[in-house]
Parts: structure tokens; sequence; C-alpha cells
């Protein structure tokens, strides 16, 4: 996947031995050819949906440190198919713990999300609460969270690390405002939908310094449940996102049509502000802004778009 790509890449160059499972329903395998030949990396094709075959898994190896990357990634799927997150989210991370739980590791790193937060106003910080998600994705990380929270209080060999992400941006992506753009606008270089309003403002973290986040979180927090947010301390518009993808894309006079309201779709939260100081005082904070971090991001898929995509043919707008 996306974010599991930089996450592998992190883990071989500091020596570690990585396993990589993936049901590649959303990954590519384009994403780790870089690493396939490398004696501390192995590939697994794996659906954490099938129990029976994972714990076998499980049972043959002996991993210390589970990252659990795999989830749905894209919020706007769940409205269509109600069980998605249940199955993807709850269900795989039940499977995963369940897993862990009755072999040798020891450490369970959960990637949640800003949207187990909801609709709120002000700064969010990890004990905000009530938590009232107002999408399926977001209900389906809460539950997600819980059963970490769980596993880990209740069976004596786990710890668990939950870190709440905004959204991460970086070449490879596979969906979100920075692709569709791109997208968009390679099909109709003069004309660019986008959905909402235009003025939605989120903080956007490039995906190499969440994973570097992650690090940090897991060296030094040492409870026995450690829930940390990963952000940035600035914000990016929508509409200030177009700008940016069409600057690197070299285009003028791009016509721009709004699909109107205050969200891109329902269950959309169209702005929140994260509470760094938890994160902060383990010594992280984000090297780029976020407007640095979409124009990276941008300029990186594009430039993955047009060397390895387009050479390939093996993905087109």
């Amino acid at each position: 996947g996306f974010i599991g790509r930089h996450l592998c890449d992190r883990l071989l160059a500091r020596g570690d031995e990585v396993v990589a499972l993936d049901n590649l329903s959303n990954g590519r395998l384009e994403n780790i050819a870089h690493n396939v030949g490398n004696p501390a990396f192995r590939f697994v094709e794996a659906d954490l949906l099938e129990l029976d075959s994972l714990r076998q898994f499980f049972a043959a190896e002996s991993f210390r440190t589970v990252f659990h990357m795999a989830a749905n990634s894209d919020l706007r799927q769940s409205a269509e198919a109600t069980d998605l997150d249940l199955r993807l989210n709850v269900m795989a991370t039940h499977h995963v713990l369940e897993c862990a739980r009755r072999t040798e590791v020891r450490e369970i790193v959960f990637p949640s999300s800003s949207t187990v937060y909801g609709r709120r106003e002000g700064l969010l910080s990890e004990d905000t609460g009530p938590l009232q998600p107002v999408s399926l994705y977001g209900a389906g990380k809460l539950a997600a969270e819980a059963f970490v929270s769980a596993f880990a209080h209740m069976f004596d060999t786990l710890r668990a690390w939950i870190f709440r992400f905004p959204n991460v941006v970086g070449s490879r992506m596979t969906h979100g405002c920075i692709y569709d753009f791109i997208n968009r606008l390679r099909r109709d270089p003069t004309h660019l939908r986008i959905l909402g309003d235009g003025r939605q403002e989120k903080p956007y973290v490039l995906a190499e310094e969440i994973v570097s986040a992650m690090r940090v979180g897991l060296d030094r927090a040492q409870e026995k449940v450690n829930c940390i947010n990963v952000g940035v301390d600035s914000a990016t518009s929508v509409d200030r996102i177009a700008d940016i993808v069409i600057e690197e894309m070299g285009l003028e006079d791009v016509r721009r049509e709004y699909t109107g309201g205050e969200s891109g779709w329902r269950g959309d939260v169209p702005r929140f502000q994260y509470d760094l100081t938890r994160i902060h005082a383990l010594g992280w904070g984000a090297q780029h802004s976020s407007d640095e971090a979409i124009r990276l991001a941008a300029r990186g898929q594009l430039a993955f778009i047009e060397n390895v995509l387009e050479p390939s043919g093996k993905e087109r707008p």
C-alpha cells in the first residue's frame, strides 16, 4: 500500500527484517519492487479476512512487532458498501490481534485517523471525547482502536501504539484530492471539477514524515496503550491544492466547477485542527508545512506517472 511502502523502506534502512502482507486489492507490487532481492525483505500475498490461513502463517513465523496498516483507505466507498469498514477495518484488525496474542508478537502499531473525532470545534487532543464519527470509515477506525486497546489490556504480552493520522500524501497515491485533480486535469487541462465549495481546509503530511513519527512514538512512548495524534501545525484548503496542482502541471486558464456545499461528500469533515503536544513532547515535528507537503506530493505523483506508469502502460487516467 501507499504508506506501507514507505514504512518498509524505513524499517529496512534501519536494519530490520520485514515481511509485508497484502492482498493487492489496493496496493501495487511496483511499490515494493525495489526491495525484491533484499534478503531482509519478503512479500506474502495474503488476505487478513482469512483467519485460519493467517493463524497458520503467524504460527510459522516469529514476529516481534506488527504494523497493521491494512484497511479500507477510501472514505467515500463506504457510503455504497456499508459493511466495507466493518470487514476491512474492524474484522481484519480483530484477526491480526487474535493471531498476535497467540504468538510471539509483543508490539502492535495501528494507524487510526482524524475521522474518529467526528465534527468537533477547537483543537482535537487525544483526550477529546466523546468520540462521535460522522463516517462509516471513522466508525470502523474507532471500533478497531477499541479492539487494539482491549487486547493490549487483556493480554500481558501485548503493548499497543495508536497513531491518529491527518490527511497523508505523497507519490504513488491511489486516491485522494491530489490524485483526483491530476487525473481530471490530464483528461481535460481546461476544466477542473471540485467537490464541495473549495474552502474545506485540513492539515496534510507527507507519508515519509508519518513513518518517521510512528518510529519516534514506538521508541519513546512507553505506556501499555499509547494514543498519539500525528500532524502539522498548518492546513491547506482544497482551492489551494488546486492552485498547487495546476502550477505543478504547468497549466493556465483552468475553469473550476464546484459541486457546492461545505463538505465534499457525505461523511466528510471539512476542517479540523490537532493538538500535537504529545508527539512534540516525544521529540517529533513535521519538517514540511501542509502546503509544502501538497507541492512535494503533487510533484512526486506526476513524476511517478511519467516515469513508472506511462512507460509500463499499466495504468492511465
